[in-house]
């Protein structure tokens, strides 16, 4: 194994823990990994991360199911806005310049640290 598949490896296992840990996070993790790390244009990482958190979100949902975490009539709900939101984010992703992208991106890191760090 070399040692890109190994770091690869590394991102997966630690966005795979914080999706587990917090319910969500992956991407937080994937995106600037992918960019800093792997040098991956943005618009491929984001579009990347998107597949990656795909099979993360399956297995955290499934062990959350089983504990009886999961709230179906909340998640049914936000489901519906999530998969017409998702569709139009994916089809305006490429039409963002990439400094307008990580702005945006970056501002709704820092926003949402900041609110659950006041909550």
């Amino acid at each position: 194994m070399n040692e890109v598949n190994l770091n690869l490896i590394i991102i997966g296992a630690i966005a795979g823990f914080v999706n587990g840990l917090f319910g969500s996070g992956g991407g937080t993790i994937i995106v600037p990994a992918l960019i800093f790390l792997m040098d991956l244009e943005d618009h491929k990482a984001h579009a990347t991360a998107i597949s990656i958190i795909l099979p993360l979100s399956i297995i955290s949902t499934i062990v959350y199911f089983l504990n009886n975490k999961v709230s179906l009539k909340l998640s049914s709900t936000v489901m519906i806005g999530g998969v017409v939101g998702s569709y139009i984010g994916a089809k305006l992703l490429n039409k963002i310049p990439t400094q307008v992208l990580r702005k945006i991106f970056g501002s709704v890191i820092i926003y949402t640290a900041i609110r659950m760090i006041l909550k």
